[in-house]
């Protein structure tokens, strides 16, 4: 696994808890920001990193009201 697999990861766990504490589902979530609960579901399994958009990642920094910069502060 190379760093950029890492930090699709945490990119992923991250959105999960935002989604999780606004008490949505995937495909919820998936339906207000326009993608697929499939590709939601990729996003956030850990163990098939999986890249996204920046179009997607603004789309859920908005939903969620935190700048973008929050999915990207990765722990190295």
């Amino acid at each position: 696994m190379d760093i950029n697999d890492r930090r699709y990861i945490q990119i992923g766990l991250k959105i999960a808890y935002y989604r999780k504490l606004q008490n949505l589902t995937q495909e919820q979530l998936a339906d207000i920001i326009g993608i697929s609960p499939g590709y939601l579901s990729q996003i956030e399994t850990p163990s098939h990193p999986q890249p996204l958009s920046l179009k997607t990642l603004f789309a859920l920094a908005d939903y969620f009201n935190v700048p973008p910069k929050v999915f990207l502060d990765f722990n190295e």
